[in-house]
């Protein structure tokens, strides 16, 4: 896992003013992704837990969203250049830099996490503890919205991303994974962006369940 992040990171630090300017917009441009976040939001406010993590936040432009929203949102990212980024664009709101494995909060603390197209670039095999990851720091009842790439295949699609290979999933596959770690998807959206890669928007909300619910 250490050298396809250091990959990673290496090609996120190397565009971090380019990336941040394309998705200065905060979504205006993309109803049903904003739809899924607002969503995203009213159900962790109802958990009464309002503290929620962006994972792989990048610039922070979902974060700073997430707080408009009504949330006690930080942003994690494993580049520098995007966490600096982050940190001089909304000074108002933390950042700090992170593993997707090793995420540097305690147990079940959270009432949601967010992932926005942020764990398309981990390897198939690798992205059951990424997942068990995020389930550890989320609340019984807690909620993760993870944005991907869909694809209709029965099986992960690796693809040549602008800025480093990343992978399209079937949403019926990555749902697995997720009940298999622990949490119960209960609702999705899939649309055509009408891209040139030919892969859906796909956007997956799964809620935690509790250990003795199982």
């Amino acid at each position: 896992m250490a050298n396809h992040q250091d990959e990673t990171r290496a090609a996120y630090d190397g565009v971090v003013e380019l990336y941040a300017s394309l998705f200065a917009n905060r979504l205006e441009t993309r109803p049903f992704a904003r739809a899924m976040i607002g969503t995203f939001a009213e159900l962790v406010r109802a958990t009464g837990n309002p503290r929620a993590a962006d994972v792989g936040c990048g610039p922070g432009h979902l974060t700073a969203m997430l707080h408009e929203l009504g949330l006690d949102a930080f942003g994690l990212d494993l580049s520098p250049g995007m966490v600096d980024h982050a940190r001089r664009a909304h000074p108002a709101l933390r950042f700090q830099e992170a593993r997707m494995e090793s995420l540097p909060i305690e147990d079940g603390a959270l009432g949601g996490v967010l992932a926005h197209y942020s764990m398309i670039h981990t390897p198939p095999g690798e992205l059951p503890e990424l997942l068990a990851e995020q389930v550890r720091v989320l609340a019984p009842g807690g909620l993760l919205l993870v944005s991907f790439f869909g694809t209709d295949g029965p099986e992960p699609v690796r693809f040549d991303h602008k800025v480093t290979p990343a992978y399209s999933w079937p949403a019926d596959h990555l749902a697995g994974l997720l009940a298999d770690a622990g949490l119960v998807p209960f609702a999705r959206l899939l649309h055509d962006p009408a891209s040139e890669r030919g892969f859906l928007d796909a956007h997956l909300l799964a809620r935690r369940i509790d250990r003795a619910d199982r």
